[in-house]
C-alpha cells in the first residue's frame, strides 16, 4: 500500500413538489432527471433510458440523525444524495461502532444490496437534513445489465472500494493506533501552500476514535503527543499537518517493516 495514495427510520408521504426542469424533448422533467444524468455511473445514457429511471424513482426526505436504512434491512433501492450528507456506519450489538465513510452531494449508496439482494450490511444515517433520489432495484438493474459501459464502470468502482478496504485491512493488522490515526488524518485533509495539509471543519474526537477503532481517550492522548512534537496543531477551526511527508514515511516505514521517528525533521 502506497500511502502517498491515501489521500428512527423516516420518509416523508408527502415529499415537496420538485422543481420542474425541461428537457431537451420539450417534456417536462423535475429534478429527479438532473440528479440521476449527474451520476458519473450513467453518464453517456441515452435521454430515453434516463427518462424511464427518473418515471421509476422516488423523492426521500429525512432529518439529521435520522436512519436512512440499517444494518440487516431486507430493502434494496439505490439512494442518490441530492442534497444534505450521510454517514455510513457498522455497528454491533454490543456497541461497537466503525465509520466507514462519509457520503455527500452527488454520491450514491445502497448498490450493493440491490446486486446481490442480501440484507443491508451496514447503517446509514442522514448527517443533516437530506433529500434521497430513490432508485428501486429493479430499474437500476435493468440499467446495469443493459448497458456494458454502466455495467464496466460499476465493477470498476466496486474493485476500488475493494482495493480501499484491502488497504484498512492492512492498516489494522500492522499499524499501531497512532499510525491508524496518522493514515485518517491524511485521508481526510487536504493540501495547502508550503506543503502543509489542513483538516477543517475537524472531525470530533470521538468520530476520529470510530473511524480508527479505538477510544475517544487515545485519539486525545495521541493528537496532543503529535501537536508537541510539532508534527501538528490542533485548534477549534482545524487541524493543521505541519509535516505531512514525515507523516506518510513513519507509516510506510511501519509497513515496510524498518522503523522511522516522524518527530525528527527528513534529510
Amino acid at each position: 500500500m502506497n500511502i502517498s495514495q491515501i489521500s428512527p427510520n423516516y420518509s416523508s408521504n408527502s415529499p415537496p413538489r420538485p422543481r420542474t426542469l425541461v428537457g431537451r424533448n420539450g417534456h417536462a422533467r423535475d429534478e429527479r432527471f438532473e440528479a440521476i444524468s449527474q451520476i458519473r455511473l450513467f453518464a453517456g445514457l441515452s435521454t430515453e433510458k434516463l427518462d424511464d429511471l427518473t418515471l421509476r424513482s422516488r423523492w426521500q426526505i429525512h432529518a439529521a440523525g435520522e436512519t436512512v436504512i440499517d444494518l440487516g434491512d431486507t430493502t434494496a433501492d439505490v439512494f442518490i444524495i441530492t442534497e444534505g450528507a450521510v454517514r455510513v456506519v457498522v455497528r454491533t450489538a454490543f456497541g461497537y461502532e466503525s465509520i466507514l465513510n462519509d457520503l455527500r452531494v452527488g454520491d450514491f449508496f445502497g448498490e450493493i444490496a440491490a446486486i446481490d439482494g442480501v440484507p443491508r450490511s451496514a447503517n446509514v444515517t442522514a448527517l443533516v437534513h437530506t433529500r434521497l433520489c430513490v432508485i428501486p432495484r429493479s430499474a437500476f438493474m435493468d440499467v446495469v445489465l443493459g448497458s456494458a459501459t454502466v455495467g464496466h464502470r460499476l465493477l470498476c468502482l466496486l474493485a476500488s472500494r475493494l482495493r480501499a478496504k484491502d488497504d484498512r485491512l492492512i492498516e489494522f493488522a500492522a499499524l499501531t493506533v497512532r499510525q491508524r490515526l496518522i493514515a485518517e488524518l491524511l485521508r481526510l485533509s487536504r493540501g495547502r501552500d508550503g506543503g502543509e495539509q489542513v483538516i477543517s471543519p475537524p472531525p470530533p474526537q470521538h468520530v476520529l476514535a470510530a473511524r480508527v477503532s479505538t477510544r475517544r481517550e487515545t485519539v486525545s492522548r495521541e493528537l496532543a503527543d503529535m501537536s508537541r512534537s510539532g508534527l501538528m496543531t490542533v485548534r477549534r477551526g482545524g487541524i493543521v499537518l505541519h509535516r505531512p511527508e514525515a507523516l506518510r514515511a513513519e507509516i510506510e516505514a511501519r509497513l515496510q517493516g524498518s522503523t522511522c521517528d516522524s518527530t525528527k525533521p527528513m534529510k
